[in-house]
């Protein structure tokens, strides 16, 4: 037996390619005493494959509330419970946190048996920086919404990770164009895993303007990986600023002057006092 009496396992299937399932994986489904699944016509097709036949039940976002105290009392009375999503690792823009919290609550250990996940998958082909991202899930469906998350990430210097539906798959990209820019570099991963699948990287310009142009790829499932905001370089002052600086400087103390010349150019502080002692230095 690989599965402990009374433990929850959050199980990661794969997200199109069947073969991806881990050993481990197909071992746990094969003897927990129920599967909670997302959708259980999709996860059943899963089961025959793998040649397993757990007792399963329904677990999505209209009914998790109430499944909460089924799965404490079957996990209290020693049974080993597993949760599947419809594709990849669970709990990543699926649902099942809401159970998971419930466990720590009660105490019921919670066991990851790891896997496929869009996400990393996505990430590890775009040929962007990875060494920080930010993953934020799906971008709202209302254009405004939309467009106001985009604006707030805007000056994100990490990677920025989306999933995006068929349905709005070009609607997302002419905001990130009109919002990050059509020369922000970024990817568009479309059905990973499977038999059509599409890595493009490219300007988001020239990603929309791709998409829009073949309606095959707008098909399937996607993750748009999108690169962070280049660092500002430093702000410059003007001829004139710097000759008002260099006077001031020699009437006020640096850090003083260099305030008076911040409040007036909007450059900070610290940048001004530092052009100020290079100024001064300089002769």
């Amino acid at each position: 037996m690989s599965v402990i009496e009374g433990v929850f396992y959050v199980i990661a299937t794969p997200i199109g390619n069947l073969s991806d399932i881990t050993q481990r994986a197909a071992q746990v489904l094969a003897e927990v005493d129920h599967l909670f699944a997302e959708d259980t016509r999709h996860t059943m097709n899963l089961c025959r494959h793998l040649g397993v036949n757990p007792p399963l039940h329904s677990l999505h976002e209209h009914n998790e509330d109430a499944r909460i105290t089924q799965v404490i009392e079957l996990l209290q009375s020693g049974c080993a419970v597993g949760l599947v999503s419809d594709a990849g690792t669970p709990l990543i823009s699926d649902p099942g946190y809401r159970i998971v919290a419930a466990c720590h609550e009660a105490g019921i250990k919670v066991s990851p048996v790891p896997g496929v996940s869009s996400l990393s998958a996505a990430l590890s082909v775009c040929g962007l920086p990875t060494d920080r991202f930010s993953y934020c899930g799906f971008p709202p469906a209302r254009r405004s919404a939309r467009q106001k998350m985009f604006e707030a990430l805007k000056g994100e210097s990490a990677s920025l990770v989306f999933f995006e539906s068929r349905h709005r798959i070009v609607e997302s990209l002419e905001d990130m164009v009109q919002v990050f820019d059509a020369q922000r570099s970024a990817a568009i991963c479309r059905e990973l895993t499977k038999a059509f699948e599409t890595i493009w990287r490219a300007p988001l310009g020239e990603l929309l303007a791709r998409t829009s142009a073949d309606p095959n790829a707008q098909r399937g499932e996607f993750v748009i990986v999108v690169s962070g905001a280049e660092a500002a370089g430093p702000a410059v002052l003007c001829a004139a600023t710097e000759k008002l600086l260099m006077q001031l400087g020699q009437q006020l103390p640096p850090r003083v002057a260099a305030g008076l010349i911040a409040d007036f150019s909007g450059v900070p502080k610290r940048e001004v006092y530092q052009r100020l002692i290079a100024l001064q230095q300089q002769g």
